[in-house]
């Protein structure tokens, strides 16, 4: 009876052994296989992934090396493109999120399992607009989800008398009035908020569309019949250009300003509307600025909104497949694509989903047997921590919102919204012409609005 006892002992130790390191999958010569996945990116280095990276692959048995590439962004997308036309391109890539309907030919999307209930509970309300297609398929899933925010100095703010940053934009202005300084020759020795113009403020458009926003204009449907004449998007250029304008009593910017970026970290500005992603930029050039961060002001009476401008991740749909000497099963090719965008698409859920009893289930992508596996890291959070980046999880909202930096983009995904645009840089530039035209006194704004309308519907044709 002992010898039993010790027998079965042995073999419940063996059992746990196989069974912790992955081997209770069913692993048959028809469905054992190792995939390699190679994601690209922009902006991380690689040391944001590669603890991250590291746990997936000594959990998962399916995952051989997962290799991280980062391209430069001026020549990323040409790049991209042309490696997935000629199906050479990375497992994973990054995507922006206004890029998400020119590239829904080459993404593989989510299995029909990955539930959309799940995956709008898991994030942002624009995570779902931008990455959920007409078809209710998942197209993508981000780490992080980045909205307009309010900089401001606190040093030119304490010297005004002025105690807390403003809420709403009618706040703004009045401190603006406060803050700007002029000469004797009518040029500004201090400027209060970097708004009115386009050429020479960064992300002047996004401004000007969370404007839009919040007074109400909708972009819903095809950039076709888009019509940006009407009431709502009058008053937002009305109200937005009025600071560029020499006559309004809320003038504090004009086209001579050096670039608001620089204005600001230079200490001559006390207003700049931006994303997080600046407040390393600020710091880098100008350590010593005493830097505030607010949420973007909103409208008083205005529908509570932002502006989202961020990268998720995608799956390649095709990709040629070169077989290694040194593996043991070949698979067809066939099977080959099936596993590699099964794998990669279990990458990217163990990467942006909450796990929030610390473990995951992880399936065999052609047996389709599943085992569970703790997890020592929340690899979303890792990342975030890592990049210091704001969250596009809802429960890492609720962690970053203390955050005195992160705080108020973090908070601003929560309003956050995008419109789909054919192609971005254009619609940047027929804005931004908008935006000059009425501050160089070349249109009215009813004008400036109609010609816009008119460039942006030929640009959908």
């Amino acid at each position: 009876m002992k010898k039993i006892r010790t027998a079965g002992k042995a073999f419940i130790a063996v059992f746990l052994l196989f069974s912790l390191s992955g081997c209770g999958f069913k692993d048959t010569n028809e469905d054992a296989y190792k995939v390699d996945l190679e994601v690209w990116g922009v902006f991380d280095d690689s040391d944001a992934y590669a603890e991250i990276f590291a746990e997936y692959q000594k959990i998962n048995p399916f995952i051989g090396e997962i290799r991280y590439r980062k391209l430069q962004p001026e020549n990323y997308q040409t790049e991209l493109l042309n490696a997935l036309a000629a199906n050479k391109g990375p497992d994973i890539f990054m995507l922006r999120n206004a890029w998400v309907p020119g590239f829904a030919d080459k993404i593989e999307p989510a299995p029909e399992n990955y539930s959309e209930k799940n995956y709008r509970e898991a994030f942002v309300d624009v995570v779902a607009a931008d990455f959920i297609g007409e078809d209710k398929k998942i197209y993508g899933a981000p780490l992080s989800v980045d909205s307009l925010g309010l900089y401001y100095n606190k040093d030119l703010f304490n010297a005004a008398g002025i105690a807390k940053p403003p809420a709403t934009w009618e706040e703004l202005a009045a401190d603006a009035a406060l803050l700007s300084k002029l000469d004797a020759n009518g040029a500004f020795e201090q400027s209060g908020a970097a708004l009115g113009t386009a050429t020479n403020i960064n992300r002047s458009t996004d401004i000007l569309t969370a404007m839009m926003f919040q007074l109400g204009a909708e972009f819903n449907g095809n950039q076709a019949s888009i019509s940006l004449s009407d009431e709502k998007n009058r008053k937002a250029l009305e109200f937005y250009t009025q600071f560029a304008n020499i006559r309004s009593p809320q003038y504090s910017w004009n086209a001579s300003q050096h670039y608001s970026i620089d204005a600001f970290y230079e200490g001559r500005l006390a207003m700049m509307i931006n994303y997080s992603w600046q407040y390393a930029t600020l710091k880098q050039k100008n350590a010593k600025l005493n830097i505030g961060v607010a949420p973007l002001p909103q409208f008083i009476g205005g529908k509570p909104s932002n502006v989202s401008n961020y990268w998720g991740y995608a799956v390649t749909k095709n990709k040629e497949y070169v077989p290694k000497t040194s593996e043991t099963v070949q698979l067809s090719e066939d099977n080959r694509n099936k596993v590699r965008k099964h794998e990669a698409w279990e990458l990217l859920r163990y990467m942006t989903y909450p796990h929030p009893e610390k473990k995951i289930t992880l399936e065999n992508g052609l047996s389709k047997t599943t085992k569970e596996f703790p997890l020592t890291i929340d690899p979303a959070l890792k990342y975030l921590e890592k990049t210091h980046k704001p969250a596009a999880r809802r429960d890492l909202i609720e962690v970053q919102q203390e955050d005195v930096t992160l705080g108020p983009f973090a908070s601003g995904n929560l309003l956050a919204g995008h419109w789909q645009q054919v192609d971005v840089d254009k619609t940047e530039t027929i804005l931004a012409d908008m935006i000059e035209a009425v501050v160089r006194g070349e249109r009215s704004l009813y004008d400036a609005l109609s010609t816009a309308t008119n460039r942006l519907r030929v640009l959908a044709r």
